[in-house]
């Protein structure tokens, strides 16, 4: 069974975690200055979200939008869940064919050392799912 039970609880947790990542003094400034647009299609659930990361500040939303993204990837949310836990290497996904992307796929792989900090974050945003869960 997945982990999330909709689009909004994808949006609550992975998309929670983006929006926190704008705050934080470390990575926010360097995911803002990727002055980019990440859209991310998950599956089991569905879910289609656009990461907006510009030197002005960093949002999501979900659904189509206009702007081409720079980046397009495709996973579970399972697989995105477990990225933001800190136990999948998305390099390995990518190679394994887990993971899709179009489009400049250095431009993420430079984003993922910023996300490491971000790991305690996302796991305190699911630490109250995770208790109901067991």
């Amino acid at each position: 069974m997945a982990y999330f039970s909709d689009a909004a609880e994808v949006d609550q947790y992975i998309g929670g975690v983006f929006r926190a990542a704008n705050e934080h003094p470390e990575s926010g400034p360097k995911m803002r200055a990727a002055d980019m647009v990440l859209k991310v299609y998950y599956t089991d659930p569905a879910c289609e979200m656009n990461v907006h990361m510009r030197p002005d500040g960093m949002t999501t939303s979900l659904g189509p939008i206009e702007e081409k993204p720079d980046v397009t990837m495709m996973m579970k949310s399972d697989t995105g869940d477990k990225f933001w836990r800190g136990d999948y290497n998305l390099a390995v996904g990518l190679a394994k064919g887990e993971v899709k992307a179009k489009g400049p796929v250095n431009k993420i792989l430079k984003l993922v050392p910023l996300t490491k900090p971000l790991v305690p974050m996302y796991r305190e945003l699911v630490a109250e799912k995770d208790a109901a869960k067991a």
